[in-house]
């Protein structure tokens, strides 16, 4: 296979016969493989040589430097091995472990990593320094930084965090980018940064937080909706893990004084993984949140996502409404874009055609017109909106009302047959009427345009595998609100912590649905200008369940516990 690879590139006049015939006889000399013969004597760049081996072998190309692979496939190819040969393993999927590889026609080690790994080996070409740099990057990790954190010393002499502060009094500013991105793209940096993102990741976490104070870097993940400190990183790592970062991120790694937004495209063991990075300056440093979107964790059934039986068909009848506005309420992070994923998952269909505005486009769905805001071009809501409207949409999905003119246009879309979902911010769905009258919307409209408002929130699941029954205080009742008997027994279920939820006694969320249908006589007191307190009286009255009540529900069926429910809603 290498004389067929020297030939080739002689042929493409890539080499000479001269530097071919070298390369073959240093190769017999040392054993190594003609490509790192060629590599270390610079005959052809190791990117033209990479090209020149896809093209001959037909054979795609990964780069290391944006897979991840996780640690029980790492652990598939002993270190030894991995370094010998010379290959990464990326991913297991059934019989099948994809392996990077210098040289992907070595077939003695395709034999024997198939015999020590018991999987059939698909390989795929990678270059000779990026499969060096990431087996030093995963398989020379101290065992506790594999393992659960960062708590071994991480070699760290390309870094001088004093050097770095002392840029910002006169450097040239290219001299700057320079210094930074050569601490970002040191090894130990891009080990941690790694590290961090896979280990969310499979920690199921929705957020990392990397915050930098005076004399330390705190990182946190936020898991079930609650933030989770985690072992921090060596300090003078600071500097290199935001440049990385943004690096990665595609920003300016040289502007440190303002906001920046990005976004990285990563894989993690087999997870295509979406990281929407915010940073902004702050006293010591630059301050990074990144939202993990997980596609494969995105669920899309609306039956899973913890609605009553009542409260699902009444939303289930609303949706299918011919026009209209149907309105989603709640706080940043409590499943809006999820429940609305998932409406218009269950909607598409090949005779409707769906139109979405938002901010961001969080996930991709298949069949669905979806448009990002560009505020800084004119894309706003409000001028998408009415742009949408000469495209005959069926079905109209705005991300967030924001303003009156937005407001507007999305109630006079639903009033001229078309069905506008969206969501708004406020406490609970009976005073999200009151919310788009103070903006500016005539009662008139509002009463007209609504078709239903949902309220909800996230709480905590109690982990199946460590859930007990406990006896709950009276005075606890009293506080959480739930009338006395409703429990007869007194017992409630709570999560005693173990292993699988990491001791917290939670695995997981579930919603809390407050469904609110506008009857005809919720637009009578709509257009008579009725308080939040007479509209809610009069949907309690219809058979509404408050967010409390889908709470105390809950409790009973031991999913989640009384703490939660105080955390996330109110009695009244």
């Amino acid at each position: 296979m290498e004389e067929k690879l020297g030939t080739y590139l002689v042929k493409n006049g890539l080499l000479t016969e001269e530097q071919l015939r070298e390369a073959v006889k240093e190769k017999m000399d040392t054993g190594q493989r003609l490509i790192s013969v060629l590599n270390a004597r610079r005959y052809i760049s190791e990117g033209k040589l990479l090209a020149q081996l896809s093209n001959l072998y037909r054979m795609e190309v990964i780069d290391l430097e944006y897979v991840i692979p996780d640690q029980k496939t790492l652990e598939r190819i002993p270190a030894e091995k991995a370094y010998h040969y010379e290959v990464l393993p990326l991913d297991i999927k059934g019989r099948y472990l994809t392996v990077a590889m210098v040289d992907p026609t070595d077939i003695n080690a395709i034999e024997d990593l198939r015999f020590i790994t018991g999987k059939e080996i698909n390989p795929m070409l990678a270059s000779e320094s990026s499969i060096r740099d990431a087996l030093d990057r995963y398989y020379k990790m101290e065992k506790g930084l594999a393992r659960v954190g960062i708590d071994a010393p991480i070699e760290t002499k390309e870094l001088n965090v004093e050097d770095l502060e002392l840029l910002e009094t006169g450097y040239d500013e290219d001299v700057e980018e320079k210094k930074l991105r050569a601490d970002a793209e040191g090894g130990p940096v891009i080990r941690v940064v790694n590290f961090y993102i896979a280990d969310a990741v499979n920690k199921g976490a929705s957020d990392i937080h990397v915050e930098p104070y005076e004399k330390h870097v705190r990182i946190r993940f936020r898991i079930d909706g609650v933030l989770r400190e985690q072992q921090a990183p060596p300090y003078n790592l600071k500097a290199g893990i935001s440049t990385r970062l943004k690096l990665m991120a595609k920003m300016d790694i040289a502007e440190r004084r303002l906001c920046q937004d990005g976004r990285i495209n990563i894989l993690v063991g087999s997870k295509m993984i979406d990281l929407r990075v915010s940073v902004i300056p702050t006293l010591y440093g630059e301050k990074i949140v990144m939202r993990i979107l997980d596609r494969s964790s995105l669920m899309l059934d609306l039956a899973k996502l913890g609605f009553g039986e009542d409260a699902l068909k009444k939303y289930l009848r609303s949706i299918e409404s011919p026009y209209g506005i149907i309105l989603i309420t709640g706080p940043t992070g409590s499943g809006k874009t999820t429940t609305l994923y998932s409406t218009l998952s269950r909607l598409n269909s090949p005779d409707r055609q769906i139109m979405t505005i938002e901010d961001p486009v969080e996930y991709n769905l298949h069949g669905i017109n979806q448009i990002q805001v560009h505020e800084e071009i004119g894309l706003t809501f409000s001028n998408a909106l009415r742009a949408f409207l000469r495209q005959a949409p069926n079905i109209i999905l705005v991300g967030e009302i924001r303003d009156s003119e937005t407001a507007e246009i999305a109630i006079r879309a639903a009033l001229t047959g078309h069905l506008v979902f969206s969501t708004i911010h406020t406490n609970d769905a009976p005073t999200t009427i009151n919310r788009l009258i103070d903006i500016g919307i005539p009662p008139y409209l509002v009463s007209s345009a609504l078709v239903l408002i949902q309220a909800q929130r996230l709480v905590r699941r109690i982990c199946p595998q460590c859930r007990e029954k406990i006896e709950i205080e009276a005075k606890m009742l009293e506080r959480t609100g739930i009338p006395e008997g409703l429990l007869p027994d007194g017992m409630v279920y709570k999560g005693k912590g173990c292993t699988n939820c990491n001791h917290t006694g939670y695995k997981g969320r579930i919603g809390l649905y407050e469904v609110m249908p506008i009857t005809p006589d919720v637009r009578a007191l709509i257009l008579k200008g009725a308080s939040s307190a007479e509209i809610a009286k009069e949907v309690i009255k219809e058979g509404m369940a408050t967010l409390h009540e889908d709470g105390i529900e809950k409790i009973k069926q031991g999913v989640t516990t009384v703490e939660e429910l105080m955390r996330e809603t109110v009695s009244f």
